[in-house]
């Protein structure tokens, strides 16, 4: 499976950003990926009312995300904002393609390192898996990579590749922490994982909140790291042996072999 990592810088007006989409998404079909990813914040980028920017899943943002992923012929995946039903908006991607029509609400919001992401963002309830060309994708919002249980999850589900949008926040350690992080899941779950995030916008926008810091990453099922980008805005097209995740997974047996401690504890309390 050829897949494509768009690390863009997106700015503050959505139809410019969808340009961006167009434009990345036209490369990576031409580089002859079937999946190309998009950062969280695809939309808009973080510093601005998000609410202002939101639009429903129906509305022209996301059904130009549908139209460019049927002009190219690929799978898309792409972070946007959607109004909620109690004033806030939900952290989605959108993703769309050839026989995909789905999105994925982010379940844990960013209520760390001085931000309150749920004051304005309403969280996700269900883990969300795709197929593309017959390969299972799980889909994760930035903050979700801290939250191990979600990814196991998502393979007991089936993936086989599990992605991350993120728009990820500068400080000390946290780009070291991005690709660990990613390293980690890849382990915990015996899958490839696809980490995209914004690229690095420099010190006065980043200086706004979590704007990107760049350093989008793919990393193998034995938490190998196949693919990196630098800070600046960059497309990665790698392959990936998707064969691998099964012999990995039957060699390092953590899925198999584990122990649900929350089953447990529950079962005692009960007794």
């Amino acid at each position: 499976m050829r897949i494509a990592l768009a690390q863009i810088q997106a700015g503050t007006e959505p139809a410019a950003n969808l340009k961006l989409v167009e434009s990345y998404t036209s490369r990576a079909a031409d580089a002859g990926a079937s999946l190309v990813l998009f950062p969280e914040a695809t939309m808009c980028r973080f510093g601005l009312p998000l609410a202002e920017a939101a639009e429903p899943l129906d509305g022209p943002w996301a059904e130009g995300v549908r139209a460019i992923a049927a002009q190219a012929g690929i799978t898309v995946v792409a972070g946007m904002f959607v109004p909620a039903d109690d004033g806030r908006v939900t952290n989605t991607l959108v993703a769309a393609g050839p026989g995909v029509d789905a999105h994925y609400d982010k379940i844990h919001l960013y209520d760390a390192f001085g931000f309150v992401e749920s004051r304005t963002v309403a969280p996700g309830r269900e883990p969300v898996v795709i197929t593309v060309d017959g390969v299972n994708v799980g889909l994760t919002l930035c903050y979700d990579i801290r939250f191990p249980e979600l990814y196991v999850e998502l393979a007991r589900r089936g993936a086989e590749v599990i992605t991350v949008h993120a728009s990820w926040g500068t400080g000390p350690g946290k780009l070291e922490q991005w690709t660990l992080l990613a390293r980690a899941r890849a382990l915990d779950t015996g899958s490839f994982v696809a980490a995209v995030g914004q690229a690095y916008p420099g010190d006065e926008v980043a200086a706004i909140g979590p704007t990107g810091v760049g350093g989008s990453v793919v990393a193998s099922p034995l938490g190998e790291i196949v693919e990196a980008a630098g800070a600046g805005p960059a497309l990665l097209v790698t392959d990936i042996d998707t064969a691998a995740v099964a012999s990995v997974r039957d060699t390092i047996a953590v899925l198999r072999n584990r122990s649900d401690f929350a089953c447990v504890d529950r079962a005692e309390s009960r007794a």
